[in-house]
């Protein structure tokens, strides 16, 4: 049984869930281990000897927390990780992973860089990490996240991507054409639709759904290696 491709509204429906008096989850401990599988998916593509510096970019959601918590972790694995934020998130729980990063000294470039300061930091780059949209993400890219994604784009590193590459759109992908090509996908949870044509290799992350909730969504997760947070999937997998 192929593992179940998930919706945007279906994805939002069980994040729910888990953060209900069910699952019991707090969005803390959810974004903790997602961004801990985010990490691991980097360090086990892009080894610490060869690409030590991770330019992780993050957007004022979710998503970007996510990289924040990612961005901890690859200091703790030996990066070099620097944070950039095109805009960054107003919650206290983004503004509390933002001193997480602060506190280990993770260098911030905010959104009021400027360019020079914005190519120096991909120049100086040897992978990056996208965690700017996540799942409920619908084009246009407006501003200041359309100039961001040219830079990345034009920078010509290596990127990892957290859920779905940011620019596409969850159901259909990147058909406007203005999203990213990453070379890595991290989907968490499961895969979302709209990442069927990707090309490089793709991870599962997200070893924290209770078999009940697997079950009940008809999830057909495949099992998790070990202690490993993520689980590597064929490429070119299909729904």
């Amino acid at each position: 049984m192929s593992i179940r491709f998930l919706t945007a509204q279906l994805a939002q429906q069980i994040d729910e869930e888990l953060m209900n008096a069910v699952g019991a989850f707090s969005l803390d401990q959810l974004m903790e281990l997602a961004g801990l599988a985010c990490a691991q998916a980097l360090s086990t593509v892009y080894s610490k000897e060869r690409y030590p510096k991770v330019l992780v970019c993050c957007g004022p959601g979710n998503q970007g927390g996510d990289g924040l918590v990612a961005a901890r972790h690859l200091g703790m694995f030996g990066y070099k990780p620097t944070v950039y934020m095109p805009k960054p998130g107003s919650k206290d729980i983004y503004q509390r992973l933002q001193k997480q990063c602060i506190n280990m000294d993770i260098p911030i470039i905010p959104p009021s860089a400027s360019i020079e300061e914005l190519t120096r930091a991909l120049r100086s780059s040897n992978v990056i990490l996208d965690a700017i949209f996540g799942f409920s993400f619908k084009p246009p890219v407006r501003a200041p996240f359309d100039d961001a994604l040219e830079f990345i784009s034009a920078s010509r590193l290596p990127i990892v991507s957290v859920d779905i590459p940011s620019g596409w759109d969850v159901e259909f992908g990147n058909e406007e054409g203005v999203g990213l090509n990453p070379d890595v996908l991290i989907s968490l949870t499961a895969p979302k639709p709209g990442v069927q044509h990707f090309r490089g290799r793709h991870f599962l992350g997200g070893r924290f759904v209770p078999k009940a909730m697997q079950e009940k969504f008809k999830l057909n997760l495949p099992e998790y290696p070990g202690f490993d947070q993520i689980v590597e999937l064929p490429r070119n997998y299909r729904m």
